[in-house]
């Protein structure tokens, strides 16, 4: 019988995923699970999109540009100067979601070998990326009593070797829901520049950040502008998960040219996924302002509900539509599958992540749990009462 490759048995399963079959099975037995283990909002996608699908008429689906179409980027260049992000065509390629932005990025800027340093916890598919091609990760902590604030630059220094190539954030955070600040960035400049390292940034979350906190970009730091590559994704911002487009910019040109290699090597992005994205553009900001007055009310319910609950903390996110909670656990894997496979109350469970799967270092996480706030407002309140009644009598809880 043939051997799977060894790159196939390290890969990492999905900690948002992978108990999807005892979900299944609990279904099954008419328990109601409410699922905050995925990001995948219930927000209905801007009804001008859904207008532009429905109303959309050609006849032959061809392949784009492998960078996408021209008429795409063009209207992407308006989206980023409404955020104060000047920007050309040119420095964009087109994706396939904003995985394949990280695998692009990833592959044109590092070889099999080089290492990255990456702030833990983060989002899961960054191990993943960095498996599939060849990287090493090298993280470094952040921790939950500050709320996951950027660790301290010394952490940074002391993580560099001869194969570092690269500094990755997630900004709002994939999975705390921490806002970097202006001062956290710019000391991240500053480090990039010391070591002349690449600055990948993930701001798919850049319009959800609460209580008057702004967005900073990486592409606004003064001097980085050719270690610097932005990744970027239409899925959470119009709550179009499934169009599957995201983006992959930088001024560099050099890594724009070997990115277009791997993006020919898929010929091209989604044709109607970029006709989505297009017209997602003129989504009117009442959208954005309802949405995230929603995500407000959202988010002020789970973290004020888990403070509440004995043992329990939860700091409050900046931004995103993420938390991370410490609870009175021995192991987050176990407790979430037996939320599952072994718990209802009165006919309802929640579905969480396992915080140890967005950690690389083994061992962290056991006691922690990744909340998506992607439900409305009733469902996330009765989730919340599942959570604290199955803290209640679950086996392995700690005193």
């Amino acid at each position: 019988m043939p051997v799977i490759s060894n790159k196939g048995k390290a890969m990492p399963a999905s900690p948002i995923r992978k108990l999807v079959p005892f979900s299944e099975e609990a279904k099954k037995r008419g328990v109601k699970v409410y699922h905050l283990n995925i990001g995948q909002p219930d927000i209905e996608t801007p009804k001008n999109v859904m207008d532009k699908i429905r109303s959309t008429d050609i006849k032959v689906i061809e392949y784009s540009h492998s960078a996408g179409t021209i008429s795409y980027r063009k209207k992407l260049v308006e989206y980023y100067k409404r955020v104060n992000i000047d920007v050309t065509p040119e420095d964009m390629i087109v994706t396939t979601g904003g995985s394949e932005a990280i695998l692009f990025a990833m592959n044109s800027c590092l070889d099999p070998g080089d290492e990255i340093i990456i702030p833990e916890p983060f989002y899961a598919n960054y191990n993943g990326f960095s498996l599939t091609s060849g990287i090493v990760v090298k993280p470094i902590d952040s921790v939950i009593e500050n709320g996951f604030a950027l660790p301290p630059i010394q952490a940074f220094e002391d993580a560099i070797t001869p194969r570092t190539k690269a500094i990755m954030i997630c900004n709002p955070n994939n999975p705390t829901g921490y806002l970097y600040s202006k001062e956290e960035l710019e000391s991240l400049r500053k480090i990039v520049l010391k070591h002349d390292l690449f600055l990948f940034s993930d701001e798919v979350y850049r319009e959800f950040t609460y209580d008057g906190r702004e967005h900073h970009s990486v592409m606004n730091l003064e001097g980085v502008d050719q270690n610097v590559v932005l990744l970027d994704s239409i899925s959470k911002r119009y709550s179009a998960c499934g169009a599957r487009i995201g983006v992959l910019i930088s001024k560099n040109r050099e890594v724009i040219c070997t990115a277009l290699k791997f993006a020919q090597a898929r010929l091209s992005p989604p044709t109607f996924g970029q006709i989505v994205g297009e017209e997602a553009i003129n989504t009117p900001a009442s959208y954005f302002t309802e949405v995230l007055e929603e995500y407000h009310k959202r988010r002020n319910i789970v973290v004020e509900s888990i403070n509440k609950m004995e043992g329990c903390f939860c700091p409050e996110p900046g931004g995103a539509f993420y938390a991370v909670a410490r609870l009175p656990i021995d192991d987050s894997d176990r407790f979430c599958q037996w939320l599952l496979d072994s718990f209802s109350f009165e006919g309802q469970t929640v579905m969480l992540a396992p915080a140890t799967g967005f950690y690389s270092s083994k061992g962290r996480g056991l006691d922690e749990v990744r909340i998506s706030y992607v439900l409305n407002l009733t469902d996330l309140k009765n989730s919340m009462k599942c959570l604290e009644e199955g803290l209640k009598v679950y086996p392995g809880r700690k005193t």
